[in-house]
C-alpha cells in the first residue's frame, strides 16, 4: 500500500511537471515568436539574409569554397551551427530571468522553466536548420549525400555544450547581472574562432590548436561531415566536448540547486 501509494505521488509529479513544462512553452511560443506566422518567418529570414550576405561577398573574395561547389551550402553549414548552439546556451541562461513571476507558483520550478526554454528553442533552431539546408541542398547541380548518423552526433554535441553552457550562464547572469555583457563580449570572437568562414584542417597548426580548444569547433566540424562526404573532420573530438559539457552543466545545476532560492526570491 504504501509503495502504491508513492508511486501514485510520483506519477502525479511528474503530470504536474509535464504540464508546467508544456505551458511555458505556449507562453514562450506566443511572448517570442508572438501569434502570427511572421515571428517564424523572421527566425529563418534572418539566418538567410546572413548566408547570402557572406555568400556574395566571399564569392567575389575567392572562386571556390573550401567545401564542395556551393558558397550558400558552406556558410550554411557553419552559421547555422554557431547560431543554434548560441540560440539555445542564450535562451537557457534566460530561462529563470525570463519566467521568474510564473516561479511563484508552487507547481512551477526552475528545472521547469529551464526544460521549457532548452525544448523549444532546439525544435525551432532543427526546423531552421532543416529547412535552410534543404533549399541550399536544392538549388545546387551536384549531388549531395549526406550523413545521417554524423549530423546526429553533431546536434547531440550541440545541445549537450549549449545546455551546459546555459546552465552556467543561468547562474552567472541571474547573480551578476553584468556577467551578461561580458559573456556577449566573449563571445564574439567565437564568429571566427569556431571555424564558420573555413576550415580548421587548413589553418597553421598554432591556429589549429587554438581553435580546437573552443568545443563548438568540434560540432561545426561534425556538421560539415554530415553534410559533405567528401570530408573526414580528423580533429573532431567528441569526448572533449561531452567532457567539457558534463563539467561546465555539472556546475551549473549544483550551484542553481543552491542558490534558486535567492536568485527567485531577489527583485
Amino acid at each position: 500500500m504504501a509503495k502504491a501509494a508513492v508511486s501514485v505521488r510520483t506519477n502525479r509529479s511528474r503530470l504536474i511537471g509535464a504540464r508546467a513544462v508544456f505551458a511555458l512553452i505556449l507562453r514562450e511560443m506566443t511572448t517570442t515568436y508572438g501569434k502570427s506566422i511572421g515571428g517564424y518567418f523572421w527566425t529563418v529570414a534572418e539566418p538567410v539574409a546572413a548566408i547570402a550576405l557572406l555568400s556574395v561577398v566571399f564569392s567575389m573574395i575567392v572562386h571556390k569554397p573550401p567545401l564542395g561547389q556551393s558558397f550558400i551550402l558552406f556558410y550554411a553549414s557553419g552559421y547555422l551551427t554557431l547560431t543554434a548552439y548560441n540560440a539555445i546556451s542564450i535562451n537557457v541562461a534566460m530561462s529563470i530571468r525570463f519566467s521568474k513571476a510564473l516561479l511563484a507558483y508552487p507547481s512551477v520550478t526552475y528545472i521547469d522553466a529551464i526544460a521549457a526554454r532548452l525544448i523549444l528553442t532546439t525544435l525551432t533552431q532543427l526546423q531552421v536548420f532543416a529547412i535552410v539546408i534543404a533549399v541550399a541542398i536544392a538549388t545546387q547541380h551536384s549531388q549531395i549525400n549526406l550523413n545521417f548518423p554524423a549530423l546526429g552526433r553533431a546536434w547531440g554535441m550541440l545541445i549537450a555544450l549549449g545546455t551546459a553552457v546555459g546552465l552556467l550562464n543561468c547562474y552567472l547572469m541571474s547573480t551578476f547581472p553584468a556577467w551578461q555583457m561580458v559573456w556577449a563580449v566573449l563571445n564574439r570572437p567565437m564568429f571566427l574562432v569556431a571555424g564558420v568562414l573555413f576550415l580548421i584542417d587548413q589553418m597553421p597548426e598554432p591556429v589549429r590548436i587554438i581553435s580546437l580548444l573552443v568545443p563548438p569547433t568540434h560540432v561545426v566540424m561534425m556538421m560539415r561531415k554530415g553534410i559533405y562526404d567528401t570530408y573526414d573532420a580528423v580533429y573532431v573530438s567528441e569526448a572533449y566536448v561531452y567532457g567539457v559539457s558534463l563539467l561546465i552543466g555539472a556546475l551549473g545545476m549544483l550551484l542553481l540547486h543552491r542558490h534558486h532560492r535567492k536568485i527567485l526570491s531577489e527583485r
